[in-house]
């Protein structure tokens, strides 16, 4: 999560909104991003989804088979949606986002029946850290 955290606080100094996500298997990091959809100008580089692109590239497939997704926050509808099809096997958050989350909040997509991979599933791991980083950007832009 440390490094989840790094690509998250990398991200709001690119005035992004903070998450950050780390692709791993076992001890080895195979990828790590942060937001980057301003930057970008594209709605779907999320972390989450820059870092499974990225492990897939140096992978050289489409499955994630055997591998972890660390992020910061808690995966929207379409990242959840990423890592079924990408075959994580386990995914660790922090906070959770009742606002936009599709994990513990939402649609809830490892729980519907449209769902054909759900990855073993870990939440609040540094989440009073990586709800402070969020809160913290957010006060600033009110």
């Amino acid at each position: 999560m440390d490094l989840a955290m790094e690509e998250a606080i990398a991200a709001a100094a690119r005035d992004e909104v903070p998450v950050g996500a780390v692709v791993s298997r076992g001890s080895t990091v195979i990828a790590q991003a942060g937001n980057r959809t301003r930057e970008l100008n594209d709605p779907t580089a999320h972390a989450e989804m820059l870092a499974i692109r990225q492990a897939c590239r140096r992978l050289g497939t489409e499955r994630l088979t055997g591998c972890d997704l660390t992020v910061t926050l808690e995966p929207c509808p379409m990242c959840a949606g990423a890592i079924s099809f990408a075959r994580i096997g386990r995914l660790y958050f922090a906070t959770d986002d009742p606002k936009g989350g599709a994990v513990e909040n939402g649609v809830r997509y490892f729980s519907s029946p449209t769902c054909h991979h759900a990855p073993e599933i870990y939440s609040g791991i540094q989440q009073s850290r990586s709800t402070a980083l969020l809160q913290g950007f957010f006060a600033a832009k009110r």
